[in-house]
């Protein structure tokens, strides 16, 4: 599970404008980075200007999916992350981002800013803390503390079906010594009951 981009864009009327990005591209080849953090940018921009407003989609784009969420003011947001990646846990992510960058940013400076003159240094952490989506999202680290519960648990039905057989037999010996303790036991009291000491 990997996330490659995540970039903030406002929806002008006719094109889309790059207000800040952060890529992680530590996965391509040195040499294949510029060219491909170019195509992740433009098709971040072609994802949003084709996005309406109050909209979230994904894209798949070869093994990649591009998570976008356009809000009803225009501002607009692009994840992109490998095809694992969790679709609800980018979402999130995409909404927690426009939130922040909303507060921060000015709504004035989105129609002519740019990624040197945004001041939003959050984009880089949120990437980096976003890798690991168990870490970063609540809901995702209890679904997966559930799924270990209940493989510990599966484990355990099956280690109690195992000792079941075992304990059906240790049941039918108890019943079997039973009937023998009691025969036992009676011939004992008979016994004992002829030489009582007076």
């Amino acid at each position: 599970m990997k996330l490659y981009s995540l970039s903030v864009l406002y929806k002008g009327s006719t094109k889309s404008n790059l207000l800040k990005a952060a890529y992680d591209l530590t996965s391509f080849s040195f040499f294949q980075r510029s060219s491909i953090q170019e195509f992740m940018t433009f098709t971040s921009a072609l994802i949003v200007e084709r996005t309406s407003q109050g909209t979230r989609a994904s894209v798949k784009e070869q093994e990649y999916l591009c998570h976008v969420y356009v809000r009803n003011d225009n501002l607009g947001a692009v994840v992109i992350a490998d095809t694992e990646y969790p679709q609800r846990v980018c979402f999130t992510l995409l909404e927690k981002v426009l939130d922040e960058f909303s507060r921060q940013v000015d709504s004035i400076d989105w129609p002519s800013g740019n990624p040197e003159t945004i001041n939003y240094k959050a984009l880089d952490m949120h990437l980096s803390k976003y890798q690991n989506p168990r870490e970063a999202d609540a809901m995702t680290k209890v679904q997966a503390e559930l799924d270990e519960t209940k493989i510990i648990l599966h484990n355990t039905m099956e280690s109690l079906l195992e000792r079941g057989e075992k304990l059906d037999d240790l049941v039918a010996k108890s019943e079997h010594l039973g009937n023998q303790s009691k025969a036992f036991y009676k011939t004992a009291r008979k016994q004992n009951s002829c030489c009582e000491i007076m």
